[in-house]
């Protein structure tokens, strides 16, 4: 029988204030880690103080991903913040911004779109790389089934940038296996209790695509934190470049 323990690792999780961000941070945290953590849009004192309620040191920063001088700083004061390394990252931050067709897309919106899914996955990881051990490091980029379906209406940036992710694991896994650091990715479906769903998704949406599910229900941001847990233990040490689809079957229907 293996158990996970991270006591004295490090992790940065960015959008780690609500959803898969929020999970993933406490559940590295409960693991033993101590976890620094990005938000943007939602306040990250909810998270923050279940980390420290957990014995367990924590920052939160504000950051707009978008902005890799900015990524540069916060990732500095991360470290410092962790002891001068950081172990573990995981790209969670990102979002669909808006619903729009293709012929209504403005320049704007798409880069908008890829900076805050793919390019901030960029961004972190280059600055990360500069306080990462040279073995046991892990990485873990979110990306999510509109990878490989293309997602719903008006979500081809969305979908491109997280098809983007999953080629920037799989070249990156490579460039890094001399390291000894992995990287991995997770593909999420519809996981309920975040505020992507809870935006751009309605009731009769969701209640379709549970119906199309072959476990007939949605995920939670705890089920993809733990599959975010096991890439980041020693567990998953023989593990790189791979993809973890979270979506009850739907991926194969």
């Amino acid at each position: 029988m293996h158990t996970i323990d991270l006591t004295g690792k490090t992790a940065l999780v960015t959008g780690g204030a609500v959803g898969i961000g929020r999970a993933t941070a406490v559940t590295l945290a409960r693991a033993g880690a101590d976890v620094a953590f990005t938000y943007l849009s939602h306040d990250g004192r909810e998270t923050a103080d279940e980390i420290e309620r957990l014995g367990r040191r924590t920052v939160a920063l504000r950051l707009d991903a978008r902005r890799s001088a900015d990524v540069d700083r916060a990732v500095a004061e991360a470290a410092d913040a962790l002891g001068g390394h950081i172990d573990i990252l995981v790209n969670n931050a990102g979002g669909l911004i808006e619903r729009v067709p293709v012929n209504e897309t403005s320049d704007e919106h798409w880069h908008h779109v890829i900076e805050v899914n793919l390019s901030s996955a960029f961004y972190c990881t280059r600055a990360v790389l500069r306080y990462m051990p040279t073995a046991g490091g892990r990485i873990v980029n979110v990306s999510s089934l509109a990878a490989h379906m293309g997602g719903g209406a008006g979500a081809v940036p969305y979908a491109a940038a997280k098809a983007g992710l999953v080629g920037f694991t799989r070249g990156l896994a490579k460039e890094l296996a001399p390291r000894g650091i992995t990287v991995n990715a997770v593909a999420p479906g519809l996981i309920l209790g975040t505020p992507f769903h809870a935006t751009f998704s309605s009731e009769a949406g969701k209640r379709a695509t549970i119906e199309a599910t072959p476990l007939k229900r949605a995920g939670t941001p705890d089920e993809v934190a733990s599959v975010i847990l096991y890439f980041v233990s020693e567990l998953a040490a023989f593990v790189t470049g791979d993809m973890a689809e979270i979506n009850g079957g739907t991926w194969f229907t």
